[in-house]
């Protein structure tokens, strides 16, 4: 097929973050662009996920910060009781979604891409099929397409999900009531921003997680101290260990709980609510797969690193994925910067994506943030190619403006080689951890070498200086341990 004899350059399936970036720079660049989307434009990221939640996050801890009585007379501020409106912190964060919804459908049709609602799927080589709302099914074609259909929440078995009273992360966010005493299945980042929501609008808390402890998908250390005050500081009733093996939906909720390795029973917890925060899942049935004999790993699309997908490890032509259905690291950013990496390959340039480098955070009150290896990664590569690895840690007690604010209870790690200096990973629990991360990011993503980042001059005071002062202590470890050579 002629290239003139396309419907369009390029089809992408799903308007997320991941899916919305793409269709964006290839129709910057000149391409005939359609996108299809069969639920909300924007994807989970603005409609169920990180804009809704931080919206929520915000007015929550608005709320925390007033209500604590103790850190405020620390300043000599006596704030009367705090008063909150459930439903206009709700409306909040509707209103939020409503406006970035808005935005992106304008910016796509501002640029000439043709928004086309409906449930898509492949049909061989350079073919899509769409089904629109209206039941109308049709066959368009295209020179490249892009998987970008995203994910959904994990409920496992043996849970009941009713949308009221057992709930997932995509109806919590519309904060409809607040349940007396809610159970939180999961304790990674969705569990621990739900959680601190929840804590600072009154609610108590029980937190279950089904592994040895609590936040296991979080650095050890940063885990130590940011568990103490985000869990055991806020009289959350946290168990370890334990399996939900079933919740039945109700006036009370019933949960069975079994012990996680023998699944002995426990015993039946009887709760107000429950959010199962378990995870996500790739949203990928229904793409008709086959058609391209496409194998899925757990319902992942594989891609390489130029987000070409693979059929028998090999690309398959004019086919690329992006975004959670990936399974790469399931983070907006990550979505959006795979999206425009594929249009860049589609374009000719070739360009591929550095995994490392892309941060993450949990919007907690203090914040959690990483970026780069993990410790027992980083001691697994050390060992491969044969090097020292370093680390050291910064505490936010010895920083000015930490202490100014009175939240010096944070930590950050650092992680390098001892070789040549090379950043291989940071993870921070503290005030602002989220945007201290960035710097470590970027340092990651040039490959600086601590020796280097150790004279770039921060602002005085502020927060950066913990960065600036984890960077030293790297940088004289090193000095060390060559004079001693």
């Amino acid at each position: 097929m002629n290239a003139k004899n396309f419907d369009f350059d390029l089809i992408i399936i799903g308007a997320g973050y991941g899916g919305f970036d793409a269709a964006k720079h290839a129709a910057e660049n000149g391409l005939k662009v359609a996108i299809i989307e069969s639920r909300d434009m924007g994807g989970t990221c603005v409609n169920r996920g990180c804009v809704p939640s931080k919206a929520l996050l915000a007015a929550s801890g608005r709320v925390r910060e007033m209500a604590a009585a103790k850190h405020l007379s620390s300043f000599g501020i006596h704030a009367a009781p705090v008063r909150f409106e459930r439903q206009k912190i709700a409306n909040h964060a509707n209103k939020l979604v409503a406006n970035i919804k808005n935005s992106l459908t304008k910016t796509l049709e501002r640029l000439g891409v043709t928004i086309l609602r409906g449930i898509g799927r492949l049909e061989g080589h350079q073919q899509v099929g769409l089904r629109e709302i209206s039941g109308l099914d049709r066959i368009l074609s295209c020179r490249d397409v892009i998987i970008a259909t995203g994910s959904d929440p994990f409920v496992p078995p043996g849970i009941e999900v009713d949308g009221r009273t057992v709930f997932t992360s995509d109806e919590a966010i519309n904060l409809e009531w607040l349940p007396r005493w809610i159970a939180i299945i999961g304790s990674g980042y969705i569990g621990l921003e739900f959680a601190d929501i929840y804590t600072a609008l009154g609610c108590e808390v029980t937190m279950i997680e089904a592994l040895e402890r609590a936040m296991p998908t979080f650095d050890s250390d940063i885990t130590k101290i940011a568990a103490r005050n985000l869990i055991d500081g806020r009289d959350i009733d946290s168990r370890a260990g334990v399996l939900a093996s079933k919740i039945t939906p109700g006036c009370p909720v019933k949960i069975e709980l079994a012990e996680t390795k023998s699944r002995d029973h426990l015993e039946i917890l009887e709760v107000d609510a429950v959010l199962v925060a378990t995870g996500r899942v790739p949203c990928s049935k229904g793409l008709n797969l086959d058609s391209m004999s496409i194998e899925t790993n757990r319902g992942f699309v594989p891609i390489d690193e130029n987000m070409r997908v693979l059929v028998q490890d090999k690309p398959c032509p004019n086919l690329w994925a992006v975004g959670d259905v990936t399974g790469k690291l399931m983070l907006a950013h990550t979505a959006a910067a795979q999206g425009t990496i594929a249009v860049e390959n589609i374009l000719g340039n070739h360009k591929k994506i550095d995994y490392r480098s892309i941060p993450a955070a949990t919007f907690t009150h203090p914040e959690i943030s990483s970026v780069g290896l993990t410790e027992p990664d980083a001691k697994e590569l050390a060992s491969k190619e044969g090097f020292e690895l370093g680390s050291v840690r910064s505490y936010f007690k010895a920083n000015s403006k930490a202490l100014a604010e009175l939240e010096s209870d944070g930590i950050m790690k650092l992680l390098y080689r001892k070789d040549n200096g090379e950043v291989l990973g940071a993870h921070i629990y503290g005030l602002h951890a989220a945007d201290l991360i960035q710097e470590v990011a970027n340092a990651i993503f040039r490959r600086q070498n601590v020796i280097d980042l150790a004279s770039e001059v921060h602002t005085h005071p502020t927060l950066s200086e913990v960065v600036e002062v984890a960077y030293k202590q790297a940088s004289q470890q090193m000095r060390k341990a060559t004079e001693k050579k």
